[in-house]
């Protein structure tokens, strides 16, 4: 992983958010699971916003798991609808916009012109500092296996830590620090398993679509208590 500038010496540097509990926020209201989503899009566009004031130099998030496939259509075609837009947004304010764009996991199900759009998000923004990773079709166990395989396509019989290291989606980010995730269960979800070694697991019962910047704030203070052994004593 890459090694960047540090200018955020406190730390972390690295936070990636499971956003879970849109549809649990949904039902609460009344409301159609795909609703909640939607509300779940402002929330993450305001901790976005938050955690780059705060110049963080990598931030994460969970957006579509290859299991929620499984999902029912309704829901999966409303999140689909929901980053179609999001993509578009991106795009018109492309040049405003302060991270790299990253999109974790595999792109072969979005075809035609979502799958281009974010290829040109990719390579338009490839040059900023700070990195936004967004897991679009991802999942921790799925993504050792794409790096086994390329490992293996290059012609290698053995390897290290490292080389795993540079063959993931998240090659270019600094090492993750802090994993943040709403909605009250206690898991990760098979999501930034070899990254996740020793992040900080931080866990909270407020639903993603009222979690944002004060409470990425207490998660951060939180983080400034814990005690980063890495193994040693």
């Amino acid at each position: 992983m890459a090694d960047t500038t540090k200018n955020n010496p406190t730390g972390p540097r690295h936070i990636a958010f499971i956003m879970d509990g849109n549809g649990r926020w949904a039902k609460e209201r009344g409301l159609p699971r795909e609703h909640g989503h939607r509300f779940g899009v402002k929330a993450f566009r305001a901790v976005l916003d938050h955690c780059a004031t705060l110049d963080i130099d990598a931030v994460t998030f969970y957006a579509f798991s290859t299991e929620n496939w499984k999902r029912p259509k309704r829901e999966v075609n409303a999140i689909l609808r929901l980053m179609d837009s999001y993509l578009a947004e991106c795009e018109k304010k492309i040049d405003d916009y302060a991270f790299r764009i990253v999109f974790l996991g595999d792109k072969a199900p979005f075809e035609g012109a979502r799958r281009t759009r974010m290829e040109r998000l990719e390579a338009h923004t490839r040059t900023r500092r700070r990195i936004l990773n967004i897991a679009l079709n991802y999942g921790g166990r799925d993504e050792l296996v794409h790096a086994c395989n390329l490992l293996l396509a290059s012609g290698k019989n053995t390897v290290t830590a490292a080389d795993i290291e540079g063959a993931l989606y998240t090659k270019d980010s600094p090492p993750l620090d802090l994993i943040v995730r709403t909605g009250g269960d206690l898991r990760i979800s098979n999501f930034l398993l070899w990254q996740a070694a020793y992040a900080e697991l931080y866990f909270t019962d407020i639903l993603w679509p009222d979690f944002g910047p004060a409470e990425v704030d207490a998660a951060i203070a939180e983080f400034h208590q814990r005690k980063r052994r890495f193994g040693g004593v």
